[in-house]
């Protein structure tokens, strides 16, 4: 069995849920006890089933909270080192206790610790990627090149003087540098590769693996640091010991069904940021089982694509809060999904609902006071819609000829 970053890791399924419960109450308690309660109350939680009948947190509600109440818009953060920026703009606390966006873990799980110099590739101005790594490779004891992106050159000279045995970084930068050393006729010593912020595509992997590279990635945000990881045994994305993964239906806080892709909805166990059912808009699905590589927690999919299907038809945005809206109107309705197609040179919509009963006129009104649009209404048998986590669905073809 592979060694593992600590005994959280291999912790029975009620060991680890009773855990989560205390972690989760005490969060909840600091949150509600903060000013304007940030929409949960005391005592909201008696076990884990509660957390889905909590207020999604969206990064639209994390924007306008930080407006009102900068910098972090009323959640009650503490030991603060450092305040990043990321795009919106949304601004994260960051702290510099022992592995405090539980890197570490995947770092370990990656084969990187004492004696690995890690090339930090992640930027260091303004968002956290950079300070993420860094953090994980000191919780396991690595030296670090704080390299950041750019200057190809100097990099390769800098890994090659230091000796860099490991990469952090997306997961084409690493070719980037490769290709340079290539060009100046110098040889790396990386064989390491733990990346994040792309897709690692199969066929990059195999290059990587053809160098003599072992690549794992991750999945992580600033907001919540490591929300899940590859292990050697690659069979999807061990989820973090830190965090609670829900995966719901697009627009809503609602549970799809075991293996069904949905939103990645994620509560941050950290008591210094306590983030509760925060939407990352990414889309997963969940793995039956666990990991060969004697990991218990859940497994997910990986990155499946966005959730926030946000799009514009007839000059209107339809939105996957509205497609919810319209479920919850009429309980014959299981499902709904929004089709955008062209028709005759014009935009044209297609609402098809499962529905236990009714008829298509039953649900046209709704629509339009839902939607704001007209369109056709199909409906279909409870079942028959695709379980790939799309409410709306964009068939429009957008390439100029």
């Amino acid at each position: 069995m592979t060694s593992h970053f600590d005994d959280l890791e291999t912790r029975s399924a009620d060991a680890r849920a009773s855990d989560q419960l205390a972690a989760l109450k005490a969060n909840v308690e600091r949150v509600a006890a903060a000013p304007g309660a940030c929409r949960i109350e005391a005592g909201a939680v008696g076990d884990l089933g509660d957390l889905q009948r909590l207020p999604v947190l969206r990064k639209s509600d994390l924007a306008a909270w930080q407006a009102d109440k900068p910098p972090f818009g009323g959640i009650p953060v503490r030991n603060v080192a450092h305040v990043f920026q990321s795009p919106g703009p949304i601004y994260e606390p960051g702290g510099v206790s022992h592995d405090w966006w539980r890197m570490g873990r995947f770092l370990h799980a990656a084969g990187i610790g004492p004696g690995d110099v890690v090339q930090n590739c992640f930027g260091y101005h303004l968002t956290p990627a950079g300070m993420i790594f860094e953090s994980g490779a000191r919780a396991v004891g690595a030296t670090v090149l704080p390299a950041g992106t750019g200057q190809t050159e100097l990099q390769v000279q800098a890994a090659q003087a230091v000796g860099s045995t490991a990469y952090a970084g997306t997961p084409d930068y690493l070719k980037v540098l490769l290709d340079k050393a290539d060009a100046m006729g110098v040889s790396l010593g990386i064989r390491k590769a733990v990346v994040g912020g792309g897709a690692l595509f199969p066929a990059m992997r195999q290059a990587y693996a053809d160098r003599g590279i072992a690549c794992l990635q991750c999945y992580a945000t600033a907001d919540l640091g490591n929300i899940a990881y590859e292990s050697p045994a690659m069979e999807g994305m061990i989820v973090d010991e830190g965090v609670i993964v829900e995966i719901v239906t697009p627009g809503t806080g609602d549970p799809v069904a075991p293996g069904e892709v949905g939103e990645v909805v994620v509560t941050a166990l950290n008591p210094d940021y306590p983030l509760i059912r925060f939407a990352t808009g990414d889309l997963s699905a969940v793995l039956p089982g666990q990991s060969p590589c004697g990991r218990t927690n859940m497994r997910i999919r990986g990155w499946m694509g966005r959730a926030d299907q946000t799009t514009k038809i007839k000059g209107m945005f339809v939105r996957p809060e509205q497609v919810a809206r319209l479920v919850a109107r009429h309980e014959e309705i299981v499902k709904a999904r929004v089709i955008a197609r062209r028709e005759d040179g014009r935009d044209a919509m297609t609402v098809q609902v499962e529905a236990t009963g009714g008829a298509a006129a039953d649900f046209a009104d709704s629509v339009v006071a839902t939607l704001k649009l007209k369109g056709a209404v199909e409906v279909v048998s409870p079942g028959s819609l695709p379980k790939d986590g799309l409410v709306i669905e964009d068939q429009r073809d957008y390439e100029v000829t």
